[in-house]
């Protein structure tokens, strides 16, 4: 085989993931959910006007607002996310910040250990990839049916990466 063919071979990606953190709620569901909030605020706060408590109406007029403000930060937080890629000669880990900023960690898979933490209710309850004087956590926001899922494969990646 020719070196440069060998080469090219090692490059291949074994293994590519991208963690993003689960949200029940979507766009449509957010909408759907703030205006029957506003309506019935609004509706309850129009009847403790008509009986002279004027300053309840204000409050529940902040009470749609913190909710707002809450699923923005929510939804800001997701913003969050890991590209996770293995080849023969490289484990890359790129982490990803809610504001964007992104840090990338390079690991030889040869000298990559992969633990993982259970509980025996939960399931896996973090993921640790270490190697060359370094831990990096991975998939932190994984709910645990998806960490058991990325736990296997990314497993098995591993350790075809290193040729077992």
């Amino acid at each position: 085989m020719n070196p440069i063919d060998a080469a090219g071979q090692n490059e291949e990606e074994i293994f590519r993931a991208l963690l993003v953190p689960h949200r029940s709620l979507g766009q449509t569901g957010f909408l759907i959910l703030m205006a029957t909030m506003g309506v019935s605020s609004f509706l309850t706060g129009l009847f403790f006007l008509s009986l002279g408590a004027w300053p309840v109406f204000g409050f529940f007029g902040l009470d749609v607002l913190l909710v707002y403000i809450a699923f923005r930060m929510n939804y800001t937080s997701a913003k969050a996310h890991e590209e996770v890629s293995v080849s023969r000669i490289a484990l890359k880990i790129r982490q990803v910040a809610p504001s964007g900023r992104a840090k990338l960690h390079e690991f030889n898979p040869f000298w990559t250990r992969f633990s993982v933490a259970r509980h025996a209710e939960i399931g896996i309850t973090s993921m640790l990839v270490e190697g060359q004087g370094k831990a990096v956590a991975i998939g932190s926001f994984l709910n645990p049916d998806d960490r058991e899922s990325f736990a296997s494969a990314f497993q098995m990646a591993l350790a075809t990466a290193k040729g077992r």
